[in-house]
């Protein structure tokens, strides 16, 4: 069973769709992001399912080789997204089945879209998580740095939006150094549960 260069929802219908409402149940436009984390999925379903002896070694490779070459034509820009392919993962599946044929269809054994969906966007999240807690960790690198070079730097402490007590700056940097290592700490709590 190989997959239509005609949208999902085409079947559904006796008549073509408009291209309005092509445009809107499109999700291709934001989730392209996804491609890399659908890929890596695939190849390791394909993977349990050679391990697991429902394909063969020899029908494993032709898959992984398959989706290693969409990554590299996405990388690349030569792999163009289709619109009326709907979603990330049709455009890859469509590929897929134009690169190796029915041996394609194979790769949705024992997984469903949904399952598909949730692995990717598991996936994406938890490398989007160590993005921040990453971009967090450099910021508090520098303002550890900067509170060093202005140790004895005073400046006015406010409260109410006025001026208060006077305050070192260095101390005012180290309260931010530690909101921000509070919020890695929730950032890495939060992606062991991702």
């Amino acid at each position: 069973m190989g997959v239509k260069k005609e949208a999902r929802l085409r079947g559904r219908f006796k008549e073509d769709i408009d291209a309005a409402v092509q445009r809107f149940v499109a999700s291709v436009p934001f989730d392209w992001r996804l491609y890399r984390h659908d890929i890596e999925g695939s190849a390791v379903h394909a993977e349990m399912l050679a391990k697991q002896k429902i394909i063969s070694r020899k029908e494993f490779e032709k898959i992984k080789n398959g989706l290693q070459g969409i990554l590299a034509e996405i990388d690349s820009g030569k792999f163009k997204f289709k619109l009326e392919l709907e979603d990330v993962h049709m455009n890859i599946e469509s590929r897929l089945f134009e690169l190796i044929g029915d041996t394609a269809g194979k790769l949705h054994t024992a997984r469903s879209r949904n399952d598909q969906v949730a692995l990717d966007m598991r996936l994406f999240a938890r490398e989007a998580t160590g993005r921040v807690i990453q971009a967090l960790q450099a910021l508090n690198t520098r303002l550890v740095e900067m509170a060093a070079k202005n140790i004895k730097v005073v400046m006015p402490g406010y409260t109410h939006m006025q001026q208060a007590q006077p305050v070192l700056f260095s101390h005012y940097l180290m309260a931010y150094f530690e909101m921000f290592s509070r919020d890695i700490a929730r950032f890495e709590s939060c992606r062991e549960r991702i």
